[in-house]
């Protein structure tokens, strides 16, 4: 039971931070230079995928490319929002907390899914 909670806590979470990332771009059209758009749609879009290596429970490198992705999101925002003095929206922190849950629960897959294999390759041993 709270392994399949956890694949789909994991799942709406970067479910969510992906519609956040496009939701930037119909927030803010008349004002975002085409590169930005460009990234906010490349980034919301690979977080729509994600939904799909979590819910069909892929192997750990999907995991590993996801956390890494989210990471390198999270460092860009912190580079580009509050690291330049800007002000910060209450969607810019929700859409960083989503991604750090979709972290954690992606952590918490690989972990529990080694130990599980740790487990198993005892007991054939």
């Amino acid at each position: 039971m709270i392994d399949r909670v956890l694949f789909y806590v994991t799942a709406a979470s970067t479910f969510i931070g992906g519609v956040s990332h496009l939701a930037i771009i119909l927030m803010f059209f008349a004002f975002t230079p085409v590169n930005v758009m460009i990234f906010f749609l490349v980034s919301g879009a690979c977080q729509l995928f994600w939904v799909i290596p979590v819910l069909k429970r892929w192997s750990n490198v999907w995991y590993y490319i996801g956390i890494g992705g989210t990471a390198i999101l999270i460092a860009l925002f912190v580079i580009a929002v509050p690291g330049r003095g800007l002000p910060i929206s209450e969607l810019e922190i929700a859409t960083e907390l989503v991604q750090i849950v979709f972290i954690i629960g992606s952590i918490m897959i690989v972990k529990e899914r080694r130990t599980k294999a740790k487990i198993a390759s005892a007991r054939e041993s």
